[in-house]
């Protein structure tokens, strides 16, 4: 059976997923949380609590800063210590919630948790929920993109005017090296996953869907294929196995066909993208009415992985054991970023932890031999070797008229690089300095 893929560039690196087949551990809920308002692309959250407040697990805690926001919900019963500011993983101070529980809260807590599976929408009250209830459920429980990139959901499942779906796309591709924590989900929540994108489908009012995974998940294929098996409509699509494959754009390609135009939303294709633990949170929002309040996250220090699911708020340091690796990274070692500590809150957006030392530096930068392997790798097309050097340069236009904002800092040019260039850094720096100069120019 032929594979789909996306046709230009592509990397191999290797797969290192030593988490693959654990099952997922749920870690106990911490007695204190620290809840950054900025869990997501857009406007941070607004908190609604003050000092002295009493919460409840499932609360919501922070509202949508905007429509481009979600809101913010804690995961322990407890006292609010304290509105102060916390340390990003890179060291950036930003607002959050700090949250302490008592003996009292965890006992509150332990009855909640017993209770967790208990249907609060049955089939009979699903079936009078229209497209927008479903999307006010889902924007109200806070869920994002769990992929990595935070958009919140409901955003994605309100396509601008003009525009229409026709399709949502399940990422279960987990094409990042090290992380496992997609695949075990799959593994173990088959058919939780399969109803949260059937939910996906009626709130986006597409009569197909296809949930995507790499061949290399044979067990949460099968899986999910008989989950699946009886549902109208809903395909599952496995696909090559090639980095970056999980890119919103490269993954359009791969299952439709078609390709998003240069500076185009990926609604231009007629598809919705959402990731499959996207899918799962739905699932538990909607039918349990449980918020987001964790998530499953890798753990990988090259010796040993574990999948965890972890309430958010947590701090990285308890879930290392006191670890002091060489180096953090925050995801995986192709997209993740360096974190500078592990005294920092763990978020929706964290999909991994990678301690492993293999990662932990690069061999040194030597000059470029004009090989044109990162151009042969960019699944966009780019020129990577240029769009640094003009980024280097600060020839801003030049680097806007080269397309640098299509750039999905993926990785692939640095990780084909033989002179080992930290091609992909120059190259983010300049997007970002180029996109603020395009959005200034837009606003006036």
């Amino acid at each position: 059976m032929k594979l789909h893929t996306f046709k230009i560039g592509g990397v191999h690196p290797a797969e290192n997923k030593i988490a693959a087949g654990k099952p997922i551990e749920n870690l106990p809920l911490p007695a204190e949380v620290v809840l950054p308002v900025s869990q997501h692309i857009g406007a941070p959250a607004k908190p609604i609590v003050k000092k002295g407040d009493k919460v409840r697990r499932g609360d919501c805690v922070a509202e949508a800063g905007g429509f481009v926001s979600a809101p913010i919900h804690t995961p322990i019963s407890g006292t609010v210590m304290k509105i102060d500011t916390c340390r990003t993983p890179q060291g950036m101070p930003v607002e959050a919630i700090y949250i302490k529980s008592d003996d009292e809260d965890r006992e509150a807590d332990a009855k909640t948790m017993a209770q967790r599976g208990t249907v609060v929408r049955d089939d009979n009250e699903l079936a009078t929920l229209d497209s927008k209830a479903l999307i006010d459920i889902i924007k109200n429980a806070g869920i994002v993109g769990l992929g990595g990139a935070t958009f919140p959901t409901h955003v994605k499942l309100s396509p601008p005017p003009g525009s229409k779906a026709e399709i949502v796309i399940i990422n279960a591709v987990e094409c990042e090296p090290c992380l496992s924590c997609d695949d075990m989900l799959m593994r173990e929540n088959p058919r939780e996953i399969v109803k949260g994108v059937q939910l996906l489908m009626r709130a986006a009012g597409v009569n197909r869907g296809v949930i995507a995974i790499e061949n290399n998940k044979p067990e949460a294929i099968a899986a999910i294929q008989e989950a699946a098996a009886s549902v109208a409509g809903l395909e599952v699509m496995p696909l090559k196995v090639k980095y970056p494959q999980g890119g919103e754009k490269q993954l359009i390609e791969a299952v439709t066909g078609k390709e998003v135009p240069s500076g185009a939303l990926p609604i231009a294709t007629g598809a919705i993208v959402q990731n499959v633990a996207t899918a799962y949170a739905i699932y538990r929002a909607v039918i349990l009415g449980e918020p987001l309040m964790e998530r499953v996250l890798t753990l990988h220090d090259g010796i040993n992985g574990r999948n965890l699911r972890v309430p958010l708020g947590t701090m990285l340091a308890t879930l290392t054991d006191g670890m002091e690796p060489e180096k953090i990274i925050l995801g995986g070692p192709m997209m993740g970023r360096t974190a500078s500590t592990l005294q920092t809150p763990m978020i929706k957006g964290t999909s991994g932890i990678l301690l492993d030392k293999r990662y932990a530096h690069r061999r040194p930068a030597e000059n470029c031999i004009r090989c044109g392997k990162c151009a042969e790798a960019c699944p966009m097309g780019l020129e990577p070797y240029l769009l640094a050097t003009l980024s280097r340069l600060k020839e801003w236009d030049d680097a806007e008229a080269e397309k640098i904002a299509n750039c999905i800092e993926c990785g692939s040019c640095s990780y084909a690089c033989p002179a080992s260039r930290p091609v992909v850094d120059y190259v983010r720096l300049g997007k970002q300095t180029v996109m603020g100069i395009m959005r200034a120019r837009a606003t006036k």
